[in-house]
């Protein structure tokens, strides 16, 4: 008699960076238990897509308070899976118990029906669900990521398959405990574990409507690609190179903090860091100095500790990465100020750097750097700034830092981005939208914007008599 063979899965390891050593590993699932997923998410559709707004959103604002009474075992979890100082990684927690209780308070009167003004009978303009969608989610933060496209779409009707990297599985198991003890039925929220190569699988099942992903420009243009064969909508948040755009020298302190919080905030690991400092007229110098002496008191060490200032990246690959684009960029004829390498100690560590005299053709100029290194420009003035600004292929955020608000208003207005802060470092709040153009994607997450995005727009036109038939267009 022939053996029945047995099913080869992949796993998916959870690796502490702090220590390169493996956490957990999970079997990752088979394409029988992705479809039977898929499946079971369209079953739930049929159901939760007619449970009134307000209880759909009960379930979220749910899941936003037990979140908080969990709050040290996921804050815990995020800093051992991708190394995030615990101080931050209690941040995020607090912001996405935000974003669930925003959407659950407010998300049921984003859904109202639009009456469309019309000579004859009514017109209705209905918000209806469109059914299972996929988010595929990145490492940098965890719970922020997810929760941004979750909730708002849970209290819309519709139900998340949600593909978490890799690198976090454990967080992604927690989230999908989380919805569950809210209260979502079985198939309303699933966690997939899966590698990458192996969710073009779900994104062909055509009981699939949508498609959000966040990440970097080139996972965005396999997966848009790959969505449109299957006329699959998409919401893509991308890379970013945000400017920071210093124009004159007042509230000066205040302003280099920012630039070390804005670069250094999730140890540069952000869409929105501030990557491209750009320094108008002769505050350049001085600029660069402050920078220095700050970016020399981080000093790595363990992210559980509240004291340590510099924490590692993800991955041993996300360092080596960066590195190798310090390194290129220094050999192509650019000046490190401070950094540039790695320290001699285990973990995926990495220098907080400065780089200075950076051209275009430089890796620096042209790539994303994602991590602790801060790019920093000399301009002579605000239109030498803006055209610099806009001298990238992303188009995300920016942030703006002058004492004259109508000055700072005029450049913002310039800059090709989704989003301009003025006076603070790009950032996110529940009821502000988030997005991007260029390669930094398109659609908006968040806000009363984020909700809208995964809709059928359902004209309902009504006529008291049918004695007005007249022709049809289309």
């Amino acid at each position: 008699m022939t053996a029945t063979p047995s099913v080869t899965r992949t796993s998916i390891s959870s690796v502490n960076p702090y220590t390169n050593e493996v956490i957990r590993e999970f079997p990752a699932m088979t394409e029988e238990e992705l479809d039977r997923a898929v499946e079971t998410a369209h079953d739930a559709f049929q159901s939760w897509r007619w449970l009134a707004a307000a209880e759909r959103a009960a379930v979220v604002r749910m899941a936003g308070e037990l979140l908080v009474e969990r709050k040290d075992e996921f804050a815990r979890t995020i800093t051992l899976e991708m190394g995030k100082r615990i101080g931050e990684s209690y941040d995020e927690v607090d912001l996405v118990a935000d974003i669930l209780r925003y959407y659950g308070q407010h998300g049921p009167g984003m859904l109202t029906d639009r009456t469309v003004p019309v000579d004859e009978g009514s017109a209705v303009v209905a918000n209806r669900p469109l059914g299972p969608l996929l988010g595929i989610m990145p490492w940098n933060y965890p719970l922020y990521q997810v929760a941004r496209f979750a909730a708002p779409n849970l209290v819309a009707g519709n139900t998340i398959l949600l593909k978490h990297a890799s690198n976090c599985p454990q967080s992604a198991i927690l989230l999908e405990r989380l919805f569950r003890d809210a209260g979502a039925p079985e198939g309303v929220y699933t966690n997939l574990l899966v590698p990458a190569a192996g969710i073009g699988r779900v994104i062909d099942n055509r009981l699939i409507q949508g498609v959000s992903l966040t990440g970097s420009d080139r996972a965005g243009e396999r997966t848009a690609e790959r969505a449109g064969r299957n006329i699959e909508k998409t919401v893509l948040e991308l890379g970013g190179s945000d400017p920071f755009i210093v124009l004159d020298g007042k509230d000066f302190d205040r302003t280099v903090e920012a630039a070390v919080v804005g670069r250094m905030s999730n140890m540069g690991q952000s869409c929105v860091s501030a990557k491209r400092m750009i320094i108008v007229g002769d505050l350049f110098v001085e600029f660069v100095e402050r920078l220095r002496d700050r970016f020399a008191e981080f000093a790595p060490g363990d992210p559980l500790d509240p004291a340590t200032t510099l924490a590692p990246l993800s991955s041993e690959k996300a360092a080596e990465n960066l590195a190798a684009q310090v390194r290129d960029t220094v050999s192509q004829g650019a000046t490190l100020v401070i950094g540039g390498g790695r320290p001699d100690r285990p973990g995926a560590f990495m220098d907080a750097t400065i780089l200075v005299d950076v051209r275009p053709g430089m890796r620096a100029y042209d790539e994303e750097l994602f991590g602790p290194v801060a790019v920093v420009y000399q301009v002579a003035d605000e239109d030498e700034a803006v055209a610099l600004a806009n001298d990238n292929p992303y188009g995300l955020g920016g942030a703006v830092f002058c004492r004259d608000l109508d000055r700072a208003r005029r450049v913002a207005e310039r800059l090709d981005t989704g989003m301009v802060w003025i006076n603070h470092p790009t950032s996110s709040r529940p009821e502000l939208p988030f997005g991007g153009i260029k390669c930094s994607g398109y659609g908006r997450e968040l806000s009363d914007l984020g909700i809208q995005e995964f809709l059928n727009k359902k004209l309902i036109r009504s006529f008291e008599t049918t004695s007005a038939i007249g022709f049809s267009h289309g």
